[in-house]
Parts: C-alpha cells; sequence; structure tokens
C-alpha cells in the first residue's frame, strides 16, 4: 500500500525557505476574510496601476506557477524531474476576446506542443476552448448548430480551426492534447468539438483528450456512451477524469434560471461517482486512455489498487495521475517514487495576466474542506523532520 505520509520523498525537492514560504502562504488562504480581501486589494492596485508584480511574483505566483513563458518555466519543469514527476505546460491566460489575441493563445499552446515534441519530462499540452473562443459563439451553439447565425456560423467555423491546428500539431508530434472542461452551458459545444477530433485523430492511439467533470451527476454516462462510440467507431479515447471546478456558480445560475441543477447532491455522490470512473476506465483501457486529475488522496489509492488487480503496469503510459503544481506534492511525489506516471499542471504567463488563476486557487484552498489544514500539516511535519535530523 502506498503511503502519502512520507514528507521526505513528498518535499525533497523544496528547500527550507520554500517550505517557510508555503507554510505562510498556505496559513494566510486558510482565512476566508483574508483572502477576499487579498483578492479586493490586488485588483485595486492594478486598477491604481501599483507596482504589486514583484510581491505577487515572490509569493502566490512562485508557489504555482512555473514562470512568464514556457522557456522560464523549463527550470520548475527541470526541478520535477528530480522526482519523476513530468510536466504539463499550461497557458493560464483568461479573458481575451480579440481574434488577435485568440490566433496568439494558438500559437502559445503550439508552442508547448512543439517544447513538448523535444523535451521527455513534458508528455501533454493543455488548452481551454474559452482561451480561442469568444464565450457567446459557445453558448450559442451549445444546443444546436441550426440556431447559429451567418456570423455566429463564422465564429463557431474559426474556432473549429484554432481547434483542429492543435489537435493537428498534436497528432504530428505525437503529443496527447487535453482539451479542459467548463460551464454547463458550453460544454455541450465542447464535448462536440472534442468528439470531432478525435474520431480525426485518435485512429492510432489517443491524442485528444475530453475532460469528464464527475461533480457534474450525468457524466459516468456520458463517459460509457463515449466509450461505446470509440469501440463502435473503432477510435481510441482520451478522457481527463476530474470532480469540477465550477460547482457554486452551476448551482447559483440552475436557482436563477429555474432549471435542474448538474451538481451531485453531495460530496458522496461526486466521489462515488468518480471512483466508479476510475473502475469502468480500467475494465476499457484496451481502448480507453485517461489522466486522473484529483488531489484526493482515497482516489489515487483506488486507482493504483485497481491497477495493481488488473495486472497493469505502474507506469503504463496509458493511465496518469496529475495534480496542480504547489499542491498535493505528497500525492504527486509518492506516487512517482512507487514508478506510477505523474504529471503536474504547471501554469505560466505574465503575471498580471494569470492572476485570475491565482485568486481562484486560493479560493480553491479557502473552500475545499480540510485541503489547506492537510498541506499546512505536511509541511509543518517536513519541517519538524528536517529540524530533529539536524
Amino acid at each position: 500500500m502506498i503511503s502519502f505520509e512520507n514528507t521526505e520523498i513528498a518535499f525533497k525537492g523544496k528547500s527550507l525557505k520554500d517550505l517557510k514560504r508555503a507554510r505562510l502562504l498556505f496559513k494566510m488562504v486558510s482565512s476566508p476574510r483574508l483572502v477576499k480581501f487579498g483578492k479586493w486589494a490586488t485588483n485595486l492596485a492594478l486598477s491604481l496601476r501599483l507596482p504589486i508584480n514583484g510581491i505577487i511574483k515572490k509569493t502566490i505566483f512562485r508557489q504555482f506557477c512555473g514562470g512568464v513563458s514556457i522557456q522560464d518555466s523549463i527550470e520548475a519543469s527541470d526541478k520535477l524531474a528530480l522526482g519523476n514527476v513530468k510536466t504539463i505546460l499550461d497557458y493560464s491566460i483568461e479573458g481575451k476576446t480579440s481574434e488577435e489575441d485568440f490566433d496568439k493563445t494558438v500559437n502559445e499552446i503550439v508552442g508547448t506542443i512543439r517544447e513538448a515534441k523535444k523535451n521527455k519530462n513534458i508528455p501533454f499540452a493543455v488548452f481551454k476552448v474559452t482561451g480561442i473562443s469568444l464565450f457567446s459563439t459557445l453558448e450559442k451553439a451549445n444546443d444546436s448548430l441550426e440556431a447559429l447565425n451567418d456570423e455566429d456560423r463564422k465564429h463557431y467555423n474559426k474556432v473549429l480551426e484554432r481547434v483542429d491546428r492543435i489537435c493537428k500539431e498534436a497528432y504530428e508530434a505525437g503529443i496527447p492534447v487535453f482539451i479542459d472542461a467548463e460551464e454547463t452551458w458550453i460544454q455541450d459545444t465542447i464535448d462536440r468539438i472534442a468528439l470531432e477530433m478525435s474520431r480525426k485523430y485518435n485512429k492510432e492511439q489517443a491524442i485528444v483528450y475530453n475532460t469528464v467533470q464527475l461533480y457534474r451527476h450525468d457524466r459516468l454516462d456520458f463517459m460509457k456512451k463515449e466509450i461505446q462510440k470509440a469501440r463502435e467507431e473503432k477510435w481510441f479515447l482520451g478522457l481527463k477524469l476530474v470532480r469540477g471546478a465550477y460547482m457554486e456558480k452551476e448551482r447559483d445560475r440552475a436557482e436563477e434560471k429555474g432549471y435542474p441543477s448538474p451538481i451531485q447532491p453531495n460530496k458522496e455522490t461526486c466521489d462515488k461517482d468518480f471512483d466508479a470512473a476510475l473502475q469502468l476506465s480500467i475494465e476499457n483501457v484496451d481502448v480507453l486512455s485517461i489522466c486522473a486529475g484529483s488531489h484526493n488522496e482515497k482516489s489515487a489509492l483506488v486507482l493504483a489498487e485497481l491497477m495493481k488487480e488488473s495486472g497493469i503496469k505502474a507506469d503504463d503510459k496509458r493511465i496518469y495521475f496529475a495534480q496542480l503544481l504547489g499542491m498535493s506534492d505528497h500525492i504527486s511525489f509518492n506516487l512517482a517514487n512507487e514508478g506510477f506516471n505523474v504529471a503536474k499542471y504547471v501554469p505560466y504567463g505574465p503575471v498580471k495576466e494569470v492572476l485570475p488563476y491565482l485568486i481562484r486557487r486560493a479560493e480553491e484552498n479557502t473552500s475545499v474542506a480540510g485541503q489547506t489544514g492537510r498541506e499546512l500539516s505536511l509541511i509543518m511535519k517536513e519541517l519538524k523532520r528536517r529540524k530533529a535530523s539536524n
């Protein structure tokens, strides 16, 4: 049985200074009031054009981001590789609305694929469709493409071209690419695009991966249908399995608009579906490759045990575990130490541009029950261990 209590392995790549900085940071994000104030103060400082980039870069940015560019992030990637943990470069820019910015983002994603092709420590690429499209275009196309007018259809076709360029680049490089999941009111559009790309590029192996958010009560059935399509049509399915990231927003919108919430009734049902999805994945590993993106220790153990029971080797390339940079190192490095395939999402981009991502990370650590406390207790445990061993 794998132990996630070994802090020596978990924090081997962290200096004493790194650990003390992380301790302070997680103490700060453990306070919802402080996080709320920090968000307000940061936005105010930016609106007043105060020089706060340096402070952010030395604190929260350093904890959760690799750098400001692909090349700047390679140092973080090399450091992870010392513990046998791979890197997924994630260009974390949000909120763009111009065609020029969308094309620029496509070029950046293509750049991550080209870096991955020559860098053995980078097994995947990733992108969000909203990073290369107007949200409104995806929303209008969600129910039916027939509902689009000529102008909307033109924008939608442009989105398809951009996604196809990324997936074609990934296919030619032999680097799988994740298409991130987003809100339910645009997810049908994303699913449709992901299916189209999978049928086109997944003939020999899973190159295009869609993402399944299992905090939705309908996603396990969706997953079963996708597996069936892949079998019947003779192509390989790639899926990233996550719990999800838009729960409060989803519930609020459902209540506001008067439709049933797409979100699971409680954490127990979400966990049950996530673990059922892991079981389903192992049963269909002949046509399905997965990346289990989870910070849940129990789910990591469930997948590791399922692999063992099914005689699947720890380093089978069809199965990856993934966590975010700066979080759950006790899961990532202890799994990697046992020979499992593990990758960290390494967000990067200009400091000001990745602030929405960083604020979400701070809010997530505040809202997820036990997350911050767990991180803090492990950091404290390692600091004590180092002090005792000196």
